[in-house]
């Protein structure tokens, strides 16, 4: 008898605004950085989510995510849209019929699968805009819609617990 495929796979979706990715791999941070890099940019504002040693007074030793990855990476690629419609610019160099531009001039979330140990990179968003202020924004919204909507569970794992113990939670941590 087959297995079924699992639904945590790895994906990618490139769209105008940016690139979602889900990955088993280690995240490279500073390639994230610069797939967002422009010559228009004035700001890059950064998120890195790192598995942490402790959670609640208890010794966590690594995290575990899972995804739906064929809706996880379109929710994530909807969040991204929804950040740069949002943050909008009045720019005098459009047309009359397109007098609103993104301020925002690309994103990028990245977010690990599988087991991330302690230390390690779980999450990084990078979004690059003309001020800082609209980076820093959006790459807050960014985060906490993705912790919100995005269809990823992790499971934490603590000093002294039995593996089977371990419970999957939302992605909606602290």
């Amino acid at each position: 008898m087959a297995t079924a495929p699992s639904a945590s796979v790895e994906a990618r979706l490139d769209i105008p605004e940016g690139t979602c990715v889900l990955t088993y791999e280690p995240l490279d941070v500073q390639s994230i950085i610069h797939s967002v890099a422009d010559d228009g940019a004035g700001a890059t504002a950064v998120f890195i989510g790192t598995t942490r040693n402790s959670f609640k007074g208890k010794v966590v030793t690594r995290l575990d995510y899972q995804a739906y990855s064929k809706m996880a990476i379109k929710t994530m690629a909807n969040i991204l849209r929804d950040a740069h419609s949002r943050y909008t610019r009045s720019d005098h160099h459009t047309t009359p019929s397109d007098t609103k531009a993104s301020s925002l001039i690309k994103s990028a979330v990245h977010h690990r699968l599988g087991t991330v140990p302690v230390g390690e990179p779980s999450i990084v968003i990078a979004v690059s805009s003309p001020h800082r202020k609209e980076a820093f924004v959006a790459c807050e919204l960014i985060l906490e819609e993705v912790k919100m909507k995005a269809q990823i569970w992790k499971r934490e794992f603590y000093e002294g617990e039995r593996e089977d113990e371990a419970e999957w939670k939302a992605n909606t941590g602290h």
